[in-house]
């Protein structure tokens, strides 16, 4: 199993990269007009540059990575319904203005993209954070997202596993383990330079098939819409997937992302997030209503701390907001104020 070069704690945040409630500043103004200068994330504060295109997305970085998250992920979409920032170009951003914070993607959509080009984008960065890298990959649920790339929706399983073996390969072509034409000394003509730290590459999704494939050919897996419970039998079988497959006991990180809302008024944090979740899928909000951790601080850190216990290293928390940053401190402060990591799984 391969692991990032820094250590990755307990809890992760979902970066804000799919606005709901208004325009980010890395998204063109409707009017054409410039952004204002101020840093909505962080009333009061001038954006450096006055008003850069991605000094709040900077300064979220930033102060999540003071707020305790040892992750920082990003959502890819090609084609949405909504503005969204290109994931590897948000990663690169997360990458710059942290220190040690592991960033990773959840996930990126590998079938709709050429995986030669994000093997150099993803080694580039891995390069540049002396491993802090995790590449999420997975095949997405959205057949119309496939239809305007030009994608085969029907086989995007086997594109994926096809785009993982040539990650694999382009980041150890640097050992001369190439395709296609050779110099006069016999080693390959056309390789990905530099050879990075191998990045490791977790499969998304809760299907079986996506437990089968992380089991098979992954560093990690990181399912959703999963409650405790049924993440807690999901692990068994990755478990027994991971020992059909020939491969030692703990090859597999497991980690969780989980949708959350925090108030302290636990119906407002429910009506608020799922709202903000019917925005960001287009859907209706029944289709959340079991899917979203919605309560005051300490009932989401109760739920946190579930999955946990039910095995989970790494719990990457999707807070519902184009602002996570008070919802996330807020958490945070929960699950530190009791000692409640005794029994919990740890990375080794």
């Amino acid at each position: 199993m391969v692991r990032p070069a820094t250590p990755l704690g307990p809890v992760g945040l979902i970066l804000p990269t799919i606005p709901q409630d208004g325009t980010a500043s890395w998204a063109p103004r409707a009017s054409g007009g410039a952004t204002t200068g101020r840093n909505s994330a962080h009333p009061g504060v001038e954006d450096a540059g006055g008003g850069a295109p991605f000094a709040e997305l900077t300064a979220t970085c930033a102060a999540a990575e003071t707020a305790g998250a040892s992750g920082l992920w990003v959502c890819d979409h090609v084609f949405w319904h909504r503005p969204v920032l290109e994931c590897m170009t948000a990663l690169t951003v997360a990458a710059m203005a942290t220190r040690s914070a592991v960033v990773g993607t959840a996930v990126v959509q590998l079938p709709l993209r050429n995986p030669s080009v994000v093997a150099k984008q993803a080694a580039a960065l891995q390069s540049a954070t002396g491993g802090r890298v995790v590449l999420g990959v997975g095949v997405g649920s959205h057949a119309g997202e496939y239809e305007q790339a030009g994608a085969d929706y029907g086989r995007r399983g086997h594109h994926l596993d096809l785009g993982i073996d040539v990650l694999r390969s382009s980041w150890r072509s640097g050992d001369g383990v190439s395709t296609g034409d050779v110099d006069a000394g016999g080693a390959a003509r056309y390789r990905q330079l530099p050879a990075p730290p191998t990045v490791p590459v977790w499969v998304g999704g809760s299907s079986e098939a996506a437990l089968r494939r992380a089991a098979s050919r992954a560093d990690g897996w990181m399912p959703l819409f999963l409650d405790a419970e049924a993440y807690a039998a999901a692990l068994e079988r990755l478990r027994k997937e991971v020992e059909r497959a020939g491969r030692p006991e703990g090859s597999v990180t497991p980690s969780v992302v989980l949708f959350v809302s925090v108030d302290d008024d636990p119906g407002e944090a429910r009506r608020r997030g799922l709202s903000w979740m019917s925005s960001l899928y287009g859907l209706p909000v029944k289709a959340f209503a079991r899917h979203l951790v919605a309560g005051t601080a300490a009932d989401v850190a109760d739920r946190v701390d579930a999955y946990r216990r039910a095995g989970a290293e790494h719990v990457v928390v999707y807070v519902t907001d184009d602002h996570p940053l008070p919802q996330f401190g807020a958490l945070q402060a929960a699950l530190g104020s009791t000692d409640r990591h005794s029994s919990y799984p740890t990375a080794t």
